[in-house]
C-alpha cells in the first residue's frame, strides 16, 4: 500500500495514537509515518504516508500549516491550552484597536521560545516529560514565520471572552505559545481552548478523512489514498519516452537531458 492518508484527527488523541490505529489497518511491514505533530486538543489535519510515501517526506517543498485557534482572554494555563492548571488573570476586557495593532506585530519573523509542555528533546528527554516532575529548564529561542494572523471573531458569553484567529505560518510554530504571547501584550492573559489545523502542505481539511471512517472502512483503506505525486505538485515533470532512460532512473541512476 503506497500514497498518503490526509487524516482529520480528533480531539484528546496523541498524533503517534492515529498512527498507531491505522498501523492495525495496514499489510504487515508496511512503512507508515506522519508529517507533522499534532497536541491531543487539536483536530484536523493530520497527513500519514505509507509505504514509498514516506521517502518522499524530505522532498516535500510546502512546509506551510494553517490553524483556526479559538483564545480564550482572562487567564493562563502551564500547558499554554485547556489541558492544563487554568489561572485566571482577573481581566478580560481589552480595546479592539489594541488588539489589531498587536495581531499586526506578530506577522512576519518572530522569535519563539518552545512551550515546556512540548516534544522538543533536551538531554535524551522530552520537554514535557521534564514538564510533568515539576522541572523547567532553558529553552532555545527559534524563528518562525507568520505569513498572515487574522481575527476572525470575537465573542463574550457566561464562560467567558474567545477571540478566534487564523494563522498561516512556517512549520515549527507553536500556536499555544503564539496566542500566550498576544495574551501577555493585550495584558489579559490567554491560552488556547479550541485548535484545528485546516492545512498541512497540499493537504487540507476539505479533503481529509475522519479516523472513525478510516477505521469503518479499513477493507476499502485503498479508496482514500491519495497518489506519491500529490506532495511533488511544485517540481517540473519531465517524460521519459525511452526504455533505456526509464531503466536508468528506475535503477537509481539519471539520464541528460
Amino acid at each position: 500500500m503506497q500514497g498518503f492518508l490526509n487524516v482529520n484527527k480528533p480531539e484528546g488523541i496523541s498524533s503517534f495514537e492515529v498512527i498507531r490505529k491505522i498501523k492495525k489497518l495496514l499489510p504487515p511491514k508496511c512503512k507508515i509515518g506522519h508529517l507533522g505533530t499534532l497536541d491531543p486538543l487539536a483536530t484536523g489535519v493530520l497527513p500519514i504516508a505509507l509505504g514509498v510515501g514516506t521517502r518522499l517526506i524530505s522532498w516535500i517543498t510546502d512546509h506551510t500549516k494553517e490553524y483556526i485557534a479559538t483564545v480564550a482572554l482572562g487567564a493562563t494555563s502551564d500547558t499554554l491550552d485547556a489541558c492544563g492548571s487554568i489561572v485566571p488573570t482577573g481581566r478580560c476586557d481589552y480595546n479592539h484597536d489594541d488588539l489589531l495593532k498587536i495581531l499586526a506585530a506578530y506577522r512576519g519573523l518572530i522569535k519563539q521560545i518552545p512551550p515546556m509542555y512540548s516534544a522538543v528533546h533536551h538531554n535524551g528527554k522530552r520537554l514535557y516529560e521534564l514538564a510533568r516532575q515539576g522541572i523547567e529548564t532553558e529553552r532555545k529561542e527559534r524563528t518562525v514565520k507568520i505569513y498572515s494572523l487574522e481575527l476572525t471573531e470575537a465573542a463574550k458569553d457566561c464562560s467567558g471572552v474567545y477571540i478566534t484567529l487564523k494563522v498561516l505560518c512556517s512549520p515549527g510554530t507553536y500556536i499555544r505559545t503564539l496566542c500566550d504571547d498576544i495574551g501577555k501584550d493585550l495584558g489579559t492573559g490567554a491560552y488556547v481552548s479550541k485548535l484545528q489545523r485546516t492545512r498541512s502542505g497540499c493537504f487540507t481539511i476539505d479533503n481529509s478523512s475522519s479516523l472513525e471512517e478510516l477505521c469503518r472502512d479499513a477493507k476499502n483503506l485503498s479508496r482514500y489514498l491519495l497518489p506519491l505525486d500529490c506532495v511533488l505538485q511544485d517540481y517540473q515533470y519531465i517524460d521519459l519516452k525511452m526504455q533505456a532512460d526509464i531503466d536508468a532512473i528506475s535503477s537509481g541512476g539519471f539520464v541528460l537531458m
